[in-house]
């Protein structure tokens, strides 16, 4: 009885085995998995699974977890006991991205990013059957001989690590950038007309800025807003100052401790701050202030400016259809020197260097990629895509964003990447600086004194490694 009743489990068990398990559909095409955090996508990417589905057999699930916090989490804990999915995405800082690719969580993609494809149909054919690329057109795959051409040069920069990279991570491109962004300077023209402001003729200069702040404050109308209770937000706003008034070289070496930031130049980056809020041109609170807020302010014209990014636009329309704003780079200090903004891939997906349906996930990609996709998703989500073919169609105001993206750096492109403690030193001493807690010389003192106590110990880190060794 008993040999009888486990030969009923084995069979049972090949059973499960051979036709319950992996990602198999009955034609016996591998089903790819994908998560991702952006709940203001969802619906588009299940349509464009759907046409996926329908075109190539391939069934890809759109995975939804949020908020960005709560995603993070659960994809370093995958990461961790290597159930990571197919395809998914990293909120992360530079140095955690060069760990994933290092403990072997992403494929790199210089091979087919720099047109690494079969050149002719039969070769084509033999791929397929091989099973290392999907049963799309001939046509279409010939599109991406050099995959990388379709992109803005600046989507795919967050995803590369050069050569000599401070990491160690292997030269190569390791993600695919699927929207691009850029954070600018909006202004309300409405509330221009209203102060006796020309809404044609917005501040291109930090005292033009100024004046129009002062004159929007004579109206009763507040100045700027932005989300400035997240940290993140006001470094970005003071990076693109310090690359305008010092130039990103000098920004580098303060990186790297080769120039303190008690430094003249960075001390007028504090002041400008002090300027702002002496003025009254911020908006009450701003320091308290997420994102969000600062979104709801704005969009319902209670004040005249504001620094968010182009994601904006969908939020806004959300908010506020009639909302009558345009977009313009930060007004510049320093006229020698050119205005760098923060931007670059909104969002990129990287694939699994552990999946077994690899060579689909990248397929899957190309075909995200191309140009009705990134048209679509655009259009139903109004943020820039990544495919710079695809911008003919976008809205007015998204084009103006689009106009600068050549203009845009990032800290993860930088040379060189500063403290974590130092940065958050640096933010939240300019939120004191705000509320007039501090002077712009005493957060500079404290911000250097942080920066040199970690340089220090970082070279009595990295000498007891050399003893050890």
């Amino acid at each position: 009885m008993k040999v009888r009743i486990l030969s009923v489990f084995v069979f049972l068990f090949f059973a499960l085995t051979i036709f319950g398990c992996g990602n198999s559909d009955t034609k016996g095409k591998p089903d790819l998995v994908l998560w991702h955090w952006m709940t203001d996508r969802e619906e588009a990417f299940l349509e464009l699974a759907k046409r996926y589905e329908e075109e190539t057999g391939i069934k890809v699930s759109f995975e939804l977890y949020a908020p960005s916090d709560a995603y993070s989490q659960k994809v370093r804990a995958s990461a961790q006991t290597g159930t990571l999915p197919d395809i998914y995405g990293l909120l992360a800082e530079k140095r955690d991205y060069a760990a994933f690719i290092k403990a072997g969580h992403i494929t790199d993609l210089s091979d087919y990013m720099n047109g690494f494809i079969a050149t002719n149909k039969d070769d084509y054919a033999k791929l397929i059957k091989k099973g290392f690329i999907s049963d799309l057109t001939y046509d279409m795959e010939q599109k991406f001989k050099e995959w990388r051409r379709i992109f803005f040069k600046k989507a795919l920069e967050v995803n590369i690590f050069p050569e000599g990279n401070q990491w160690g991570v292997k030269p190569g491109i390791y993600g695919v950038p699927i929207d691009v962004t850029n954070i600018q300077m909006l202004y309300n023209k409405d509330l221009f007309k209203e102060a006796g402001l020309d809404p044609e003729k917005p501040p291109k200069t930090w005292e033009e800025f100024i004046e129009a702040g002062r004159t929007l404050k004579a109206a009763g109308i507040p100045g700027l807003v932005s989300g400035w209770g997240e940290i993140w937000m006001i470094d970005c706003f003071a990076s693109n100052y310090a690359m305008n008034i010092m130039g990103k070289d000098k920004v580098v070496a303060t990186i790297k401790g080769k120039v303190p930031y008690t430094d003249p130049d960075w001390l007028k980056v504090f002041h400008l701050f002090k300027e702002m809020a002496d003025e009254g041109i911020l908006a009450p609170g701003i320091v308290a202030m997420v994102n969000k807020s600062a979104e709801q302010t704005f969009a319902n014209n209670r004040a005249a400016f504001s620094f968010n990014g182009s994601w904006c636009v969908n939020v806004y329309r959300g908010m506020n259809p009639d909302l009558n704003y345009a977009a313009i780079p930060p007004p510049l200090v320093n006229k020698k020197n050119p205005m760098y903004i923060w931007g670059g891939a909104g969002a990129s997906f990287l694939i699994n260097e552990k999946s077994k349906a690899k060579e689909e996930a990248i397929s899957f990609l190309k075909w995200l990629t191309y140009e009705p996709q990134q048209a679509f998703l655009s259009s139903k989500t109004n943020n820039l895509p990544a495919n710079q073919k695809c911008l003919v169609d976008i809205p007015p105001i998204l084009a103006q964003f689009a106009d600068d993206m050549e203009i845009t750096t990032h800290p993860s492109i930088l040379p060189a990447s500063e403290y974590s403690q130092v940065i958050e030193f640096f933010n939240k001493g300019i939120q004191s600086i705000i509320i007039g807690e501090k002077t712009p010389e005493e957060v500079a003192a404290k911000v250097q004194e942080v920066k040199e106590r970690r340089m220090e110990w970082t070279k009595k880190r990295e000498a007891r490694k050399k003893q050890n060794n």
